[in-house]
């Protein structure tokens, strides 16, 4: 991400957040907002008459300056870094201004719209995809096997360590390649795994959810090449098959 997040600034600047939810959802997780520090380099919260205190996010430095000129800077945060400074100060809402215009948004939503979108950035951004032996990795590997037949258009699975090189951020990452129109249902496959059989708690890693088309065939060949743990449903047969590098 490198500059203003004019795409998030134009939604907002509409004056209809409420209409532009899914809009503006996507425009904050692909662009991220400047959230602003104090001279000791801590996080400057402000105060809300409704839900007490809120992030502030600003979607350019301009901004933060109109806005908040008593800070110290601000310092451009993506969605991941956003959900880490609410898992770690326990603050669940994130108001996010404009040169005009502003609304708020449950951080709740940012997750979710995160793990529906997977992550994308402004900019040449580089996404580093490993092999993981997080308990929650392995745990997600058994729960996609065990539920994958019950999704018929849920073809594979994907766990893997994802690393931004250039915010050093890191999180887990599941891909699954679904057949037309199978964005929904893997989704449903994602939120049954994570209610009913690996709930995530305040210490889990991130995790992002980044759903391939059929069209998308070239970027699901190139994750098989990287050794991930990956599940793949024969729904003809229905059989399930685990490739793992634990298990060779």
């Amino acid at each position: 991400m490198t500059g203003p997040n004019d795409a998030l600034a134009a939604v907002l600047e509409r004056g209809r957040p409420a209409d532009e939810a899914d809009a503006l959802l996507a425009a904050l997780v692909d662009g991220g907002v400047y959230v602003p520090f104090d001279e000791q380099g801590s996080v400057v919260f402000i105060n809300d008459e409704d839900t007490g205190p809120v992030l502030p996010g600003y979607t350019s430095e301009a901004s933060r300056e109109r806005w908040l000129p008593g800070a110290a800077g601000a310092v451009l945060c993506d969605a991941l870094r956003l959900l880490d400074i609410s898992k770690h100060t326990g603050v669940g809402t994130l108001a996010v201004f404009a040169a005009e215009q502003w609304a708020k948004v449950p951080l709740a939503l940012v997750a979710a719209t995160l793990r529906e979108r997977g992550v994308r950035t402004q900019g040449n951004q580089t996404l580093r995809l490993t092999w993981s032996t997080h308990p929650v990795a392995l745990a997600l590997r058994g729960a996609f096997a065990a539920r994958i037949l019950a999704y018929p258009s849920v073809r594979t699975v994907w766990i893997a360590h994802a690393r931004w090189i250039e915010s050093g951020n890191e999180h887990l990452m599941v891909q699954m390649a679904v057949d037309e129109q199978g964005r929904s249902a893997a989704q449903a496959l994602l939120e049954a795994v994570l209610a009913e059989d690996v709930p995530l708690g305040p210490e889990s890693p991130g995790l992002a959810l980044r759903v391939l088309e059929p069209h998308e065939a070239d970027q699901a060949a190139e994750l098989d090449g990287l050794a991930l743990d990956t599940i793949r449903a024969d729904h003809a047969a229905g059989r399930v098959h685990v490739v793992s590098r634990e298990f060779d």
